[in-house]
């Protein structure tokens, strides 16, 4: 049976840091898909996840035992995120390029008759995503690759119901429907095990 987060929360705080390694490995996926709703460097997101799982081994005892850790961590990383950001003044930049992506050419429709993408065209896929705004990617890959809750997506960018189905409503609009539904979003941004044991490894001689 899979052991519940505030079980190895209460471990790690008895002591067993080790322990830590669980919830890292278990929400490495998750927080390299949202961090890259805000950054396109490699190097620089997991930067930001490794800080983001230091700062939450460091405040654990803050941790609400009544919330959802994912939901705490996530909202550690998107703070993380959105410092970088505005320390490189780059969210200037990416407000701006809502106007550049109304305009995004596309590929032609694929043949109906092929079932499956090759890695040209989830390559495209992600590049497409990664031209979003900042507000509308980190929506779309919370919702539809990520698969996080409306309640849960609210929570970590601490805006209401409403605007969650309005960015992700335009973020589709953006890389239209007959694009975005050729490939299984769920199988975007792997983040293979060498990386995750990388991050793992980093946090642990951290902390």
């Amino acid at each position: 049976m899979e052991i519940k987060d505030i079980d190895i929360i209460e471990e790690v705080l008895n002591g067993n840091k080790e322990r830590y390694a669980l919830l890292i490995k278990k929400y490495n996926q998750r927080l390299y898909r949202i961090g890259k709703g805000y950054l396109k460097d490699e190097a620089e997101i997991e930067d930001v996840m490794q800080e983001a799982y230091i700062k939450g081994y460091q405040n654990l005892l803050k941790f609400e035992k009544r919330s959802q850790f994912s939901t705490w961590i996530t909202r550690i990383l998107i703070n993380e995120c959105l410092q970088r950001l505005k320390k490189e003044k780059r969210m200037t930049l990416l407000d701006n390029n809502k106007e550049n992506t109304e305009t995004m050419n596309f590929t032609d429709k694929k043949n109906p008759e092929t079932e499956s993408l090759n890695k040209e065209l989830k390559g495209l896929l992600e590049t497409t995503i990664a031209q979003l705004p900042e507000k509308y990617r980190s929506i779309f890959i919370m919702r539809e690759v990520e698969k996080m809750s409306v309640e849960e997506a609210c929570k970590a960018l601490d805006i209401t119901e409403s605007n969650v189905k309005i960015r992700l409503n335009r973020a589709k609009e953006m890389l239209r429907n007959s694009l975005m539904n050729t490939y299984p979003l769920g199988s975007l941004y792997d983040f293979n095990l060498i990386r995750c044991d990388r991050i793992t490894t980093n946090v642990l001689a951290r902390i």
